[in-house]
């Protein structure tokens, strides 16, 4: 039997060239991707590590050019517009390469945070005589300078600057940012120090022992090819995800509508101001709207695998569950969210009518149970919103066995009885 085909690859790839290509485009990040939050002692700790020749981990990237797979693509933090094709979307690994770029390539000042989270600015540099001290600590050689490059006391006096060039050159302190292309700073450097032999000598071995790890780090870098699926795609990575923020997904789904086009954040905030409107509406969230589409087009996908005489084994089922969700695109969206918009009003002028003031999202959270009715659940074209019905339908029914009074279930249940069943 023939292996199936990996669904990704595994290599090493200099750093510089990962960092090359973040400032070209061919690597940006997928637009669910938040922004990086990594503080300063966190960058100067991975600086530190790369100098070193440390492993700081494998970073994972995605293989664009799926039909399938589309994400809207943005630029890492602090990268100037693309100039090439986009060629690969990252999944893990964001801080990292933003740290890096912005510390090692950028030409801008890094915005990051203190250990207080307070926003700061820092331009980072290594001290080169504390860099080489057989006794040294690296991470003491390593310096982060406000945004002027002078640093003061807490009566704001300045007490060390290197605001200029030739303040840089007297410290003996190497711009980081210059480590891939050192031999403009190294000519300035010599012809400031008068070509003197001492100075030659320590950059030299400046350059050997630290500019060098640089230039020839190697990352690990797993590439997961474009024929992987959406959803698996997505479950990758929240799976890598080390930066400790979950995505829902409303905000996965928002990602892959931009592509094409479709603010599903900014449809989602008209329907739901429309919600508020309703009592017993106002804590509907879009995950629990997007289940009910989700319900509604692998319900009416299930009706015309059946009509069209499909073995039942391989008839699909009626599902809202996560996978489900990602699997919608924007046409299904489309078709489906006025209808089931409509079935949720319809739910709550009914609920008006029978005073009853519960909030429909107490019962939002046991959707699952709704599949199961709709599988029982025959299309009746002639009800008002056609499959929208369904939303309100079992809106009474579920209501109605979940968490009404005992002296309300009885005339919801009969209500979505004959929603369902209107011969009878």
């Amino acid at each position: 039997m023939k292996a199936k085909e990996s669904t990704f690859t595994s290599d090493k790839t200099l750093l510089n060239s990962l960092l090359d290509n973040i400032r070209s485009g061919k690597i940006q990040l997928p637009d669910f991707q938040r922004g990086w939050v990594w503080d300063d002692e966190h960058i100067r700790d991975l600086i530190e590590s790369v100098s070193l020749s440390y492993p700081i981990g494998t970073i994972m990237l995605l293989e664009t050019g799926s039909e399938s797979v589309r994400f809207k693509p943005r630029r890492i933090d602090g990268a100037p517009e693309p100039k090439e094709e986009l060629e690969h979307l990252i999944l893990d690994g964001q801080q990292r390469l933003t740290s890096l770029y912005q510390s090692l390539l950028s030409e801008w000042v890094v915005s990051t945070k203190d250990a207080r989270k307070k926003p700061i600015t820092r331009w980072y540099y290594m001290d080169m005589r504390a860099a080489l001290s057989p006794n040294g600590d690296r991470s003491e050689a390593i310096a982060s300078l406000p945004e002027e490059r002078q640093v003061r006391n807490f009566r704001s006096e300045v007490q060390q600057d290197y605001s200029t060039k030739g303040k840089e050159y007297e410290a003996c302190l190497f711009p980081l940012n210059q480590v891939f292309d050192s031999a403009d700073w190294r000519r300035e450097f010599n012809a400031h120090w008068r070509h003197d032999a001492e100075k030659g000598k320590l950059f030299d071995e400046f350059e050997r022992e630290v500019i060098d790890r640089f230039k020839s780090y190697l990352v690990p870098v797993i590439i997961v090819k474009k024929q992987m699926p959406k959803e698996a795609v997505c479950q990758v990575f929240e799976k890598v995800n080390t930066g400790g923020v979950n995505l829902t997904v409303f905000e996965l789904l928002t990602a892959t509508f931009a592509a094409d086009d479709f603010g599903l954040r900014d449809d989602w905030a008209k329907r739901a101001k429309r919600f508020k409107e309703r009592r017993v509406l106002t804590g509907t969230q879009s995950t629990d709207f997007l289940q009910a589409i989700a319900l509604l087009v692998t319900y009416t996908k299930r009706l015309h695998a059946v009509k069209s005489g499909t073995p039942e084994e391989n008839v699909p089922g009626i599902s809202c569950k996560r996978k489900e969700i990602l699997r919608l695109n924007v046409d299904e969206y489309q078709e489906w969210a006025d209808r089931a918009e409509g079935g949720f009003l319809q739910a709550a002028r009914f609920l008006r009518r029978q005073r009853i003031g519960h909030r429909l999202c107490l019962w939002l959270q046991s959707w699952l149970g709704w599949a199961k009715t709709l599988n029982r659940m025959a299309y009746r074209p002639g009800w008002p919103n056609g499959i929208g019905a369904v939303c309100w339908a079992n809106c009474m029914e579920v209501l109605s066995r979940a968490v009404l009074p005992e002296t309300c279930r009885r005339p919801l249940a009969g209500f979505a009885m004959v929603v369902r069943f209107p011969r009878q």
